[in-house]
C-alpha cells in the first residue's frame, strides 16, 4: 500500500482540544471484523465485550513534564525546549529540540526560571531542531530532576492551540502511569477511570502491563509514497515475564487479549517468538507496522482516531482491514466523533 491511500479528509473542528468531562463518557465506535458492522457506545460500555479470563494490555509510561522555556544569554531571546531523553545522567545531557532552531548554536547558554536557578548550554547540533544540552545545576542528581519537573509543562500536543491548563498535567496522563519516561500520553488509554478498571477487574478481566516510552517521533508524518522506506524513531522498551506469563496463559486458554492502544500493539510485536508468544524485551524498539502485517498475539484493541497519514492509521489498517478503517473513519467524520489525544475511542473486535 502507498501513502496516499491513507488521506482523508478531517474537518478542524473535529480535533478535540479538551478532555470529555469523564474519561470513561467519551464516545466509543465499535468495529467488528467479522461482520464487518458497527456500532456507537459510551467507552465505559466496553466491559459488555469482555469476560472473566480475558487480558487488556497496558503501557504504563508516564509522561514528564518535557516543554520548557528559557532565555538565550545577552540577547534574552525566549526558547522553547523540548526535552527528548536523557543521555547521561552524572553529566546531565540531554537530547532536546529547540524552537526557534536557527538562533541556538553550539557554545550558547540558556537561561531557565524567574532566578536562572537553571542553566544549559549546547554543546552539540543533532538534526535541523535538535541539540544536546549540557545542563550545569548545583544540587543533587535529585534536586536536578525535581527542578527539571518544576520548570516543565505537560507537553500537550502541538495541535492543541491553547494554552496548558492545570488540569492537563491530571488528564495527559492515564491513571495506571507509573515509570516516568514518555514525551506524549499512549492516548487510549486516557478514556479509562477508576472505577472502569476496577468494574473490569470485579468481571475478571486481567490486566498486563509493558512499558513503551513513547517519543515524538510517534507523530512524524510518513513522507514518502512506498512505505517500507520510512524510517520509525526508536523508542525504549520493557516486557516483563510477569506481562509474558498473563498474556501467553490467555492465549493458551484461548482467551480474548485486547491491546490499549497502538504503543502497546507495537511493544508486544516487537518482542514475539517464533511460536507467537511473548518474550520479556528490554531495549529499544523502531517497529514499523503497515499493511500487510500478521499480528501474533492480540486479536483486539482499543485505539483513539488518528491523522490521516500516521503511522498509527497504517497499523489500524493494518489490524483493521484497509475497508473497514476507511468505512469506520467515514462513520467518525459523519457522526462527528472526536479526533486525536483528547479525542473518543474506537474498540476493534
Amino acid at each position: 500500500m502507498k501513502l496516499s491511500h491513507f488521506n482523508f479528509n478531517l474537518p478542524n473542528e473535529l480535533l478535540a482540544e479538551f478532555p470529555s468531562e469523564n474519561r470513561d463518557e467519551s464516545r466509543l465506535m465499535v468495529v467488528n471484523r467479522k461482520t464487518k458492522t458497527i456500532e456507537h457506545k459510551l467507552f465505559k460500555d466496553i466491559i459488555d465485550y469482555f469476560d472473566d479470563g480475558d487480558v487488556m494490555i497496558l503501557n504504563n509510561t508516564k509522561v514528564f513534564p518535557a516543554r520548557m522555556y528559557g532565555n538565550k544569554e545577552k540577547t534574552g531571546a525566549r526558547i522553547e525546549v523540548f526535552l527528548l531523553r536523557e543521555l547521561n545522567a552524572e553529566q546531565r545531557l540531554w537530547d532536546v529540540l529547540v524552537d526557534p532552531a536557527r538562533k541556538i548554536r553550539i557554545g550558547n547558554k540558556l537561561y531557565f526560571g524567574d532566578d536562572d536557578s537553571l542553566v544549559a548550554e549546547v554543546i552539540d547540533n543533532t538534526t535541523s531542531r535538535g541539540r544536546t544540552l549540557r545542563f550545569l545545576y548545583d544540587g543533587s542528581y535529585t534536586e536536578f530532576r525535581k527542578k527539571l519537573t518544576e520548570l516543565g509543562e505537560t507537553p500537550i500536543p502541538k495541535y492543541i492551540n491553547r494554552e496548558v491548563t492545570e488540569e492537563d498535567a491530571e488528564r495527559y496522563q492515564t491513571i495506571y502511569a507509573k515509570v516516568e519516561g514518555a514525551v506524549a500520553a499512549p492516548t487510549a488509554g486516557l478514556h479509562f477511570s477508576k472505577h472502569l478498571l476496577k468494574r473490569l477487574e470485579i468481571k475478571g478481566i486481567d490486566f498486563a502491563e509493558v512499558t513503551l516510552h513513547v517519543g515524538l517521533g510517534t507523530f512524524n508524518p510518513v513522507e514518502v509514497e512506498d512505505l517500507s522506506k520510512h524510517k520509525m524513531d526508536s523508542e525504549e522498551l520493557f516486557i516483563s515475564q510477569e506481562a509474558c506469563d498473563i498474556i501467553n496463559k490467555a492465549k493458551e486458554n484461548k482467551k480474548r487479549v485486547c491491546c490499549i492502544g497502538t504503543t502497546s500493539m507495537r511493544a508486544i510485536e516487537s518482542s514475539v517468538s517464533s511460536q507467537r508468544t511473548l518474550n520479556p524485551f528490554t531495549g529499544w524498539t523502531n517497529k514499523f507496522i503497515f499493511p500487510p502485517y500478521d499480528f501474533s498475539i492480540a486479536d483486539c484493541m482499543v485505539t483513539n482516531f488518528h491523522t490521516p497519514k500516521s503511522t498509527l492509521l497504517m497499523m489500524i489498517s493494518a489490524f483493521c482491514g484497509h475497508d473497514l478503517m476507511k468505512k469506520a473513519y467515514e462513520e467518525a467524520v459523519k457522526e462527528k466523533y472526536r479526533f486525536y489525544s483528547y479525542g473518543d475511542a474506537m474498540l476493534i473486535i
